[in-house]
């Protein structure tokens, strides 16, 4: 019987460091690039021998894998010994697991991008893909809205100058606090959301950030015209299987690991308050 809890094993092929504490890491199947099939918005499992587990989302666009990347922020234990991989080093990646972001309603949608921190990777394996992939034409304009606690806690600087540079594609980004060399703006992600005030006409929102920021932007987004059914959101909630069995990750009738990590903001609406 085959095991569901058997990793793939893995080699680092390549380390960005994007932030002081965080780092990008594209890693190659050992067994060969089609070991691997993924969508936009998935999540893997990463395992360091001796050390854990931990859940990542998948940040590389499908069409331009492999190799397979994701990045990470130093918080415990495992992410602390992940931080320390280089070139070479070998880890197990379980996956693809969960529901992806719903490309199809979107097509012929102007898309609006809005992260916070580190949660913009999950949302970068989309725009690239759209960007990339061989599919733009079927999209409408872009806006990609993002911000972090200062300008050193930007992750993908280079990625966000390219993405300005590409036709029908607007990026703004914000600081909470800002330094001599910034010149942007200085707030927080749902004040600038207000700011730019994006038409909710033929459009869809697509949301990942900290707990706290999604809050305020669902809500800024409603205040703009947004209906439950145009806002998407990805959810990381306490998973530790990814396949359903633990339990951990349930908002009352769902599971984060199988019924998302994908939700409208109609699904939203209909869990538990105390979410």
């Amino acid at each position: 019987m085959e095991n569901i809890y058997l990793p793939q094993l893995a080699r680092v092929v390549n380390v960005i460091q994007e932030t002081p504490d965080i780092k990008t890491f594209a890693v190659a199947f050992e067994n060969g690039a089609s070991a691997f099939d993924y969508r936009p918005g998935q999540f893997v499992m990463c395992s360091l021998f001796g050390q854990g587990e931990s859940v990542f989302g998948i940040a590389s666009a499908p069409a331009l894998a492999p190799p397979l990347e994701f990045t990470v922020k130093k918080m415990g234990k495992v992410t602390s010994a992940i931080m320390g991989l280089a070139p070479g080093d070998q880890v197990g990646v379980r996956g693809p697991y969960g529901n992806c972001w719903p490309i199809e309603p979107m097509k012929g949608k102007r898309l609006i991008f809005i992260g916070g921190g580190v949660g913009l990777p999950p949302l970068r394996t989309l725009i690239e893909e759209i960007l990339y992939g061989g599919g733009r034409a079927d999209f409408g304009d872009m806006l990609i809205i993002y911000g972090a606690r200062s300008p050193a806690d930007l992750v993908y600087k280079d990625k966000l100058q390219r993405w300005a540079q590409e036709p029908g594609v607007e990026v703004r980004l914000t600081v909470d606090a800002g330094d001599d060399s910034w010149t942007g703006p200085v707030g927080f992600v749902p004040s600038l959301l207000l700011d730019v005030a994006p038409s909710p006409n033929n459009a869809v929102a697509l949301t990942v950030g900290p707990p706290i920021m999604i809050k305020f932007v669902l809500a800024n987004l409603v205040k703009l015209g947004f209906s439950p059914e145009q806002v998407y959101t990805n959810l990381e909630n306490r998973m530790k299987c990814g396949i359903g069995k633990c339990g951990r990750c349930n908002i009352g009738p769902h599971f984060v690991c199988t019924d998302g990590p994908v939700f409208s903001y109609q699904q939203i609406l209909a869990m538990p308050t105390d979410f």
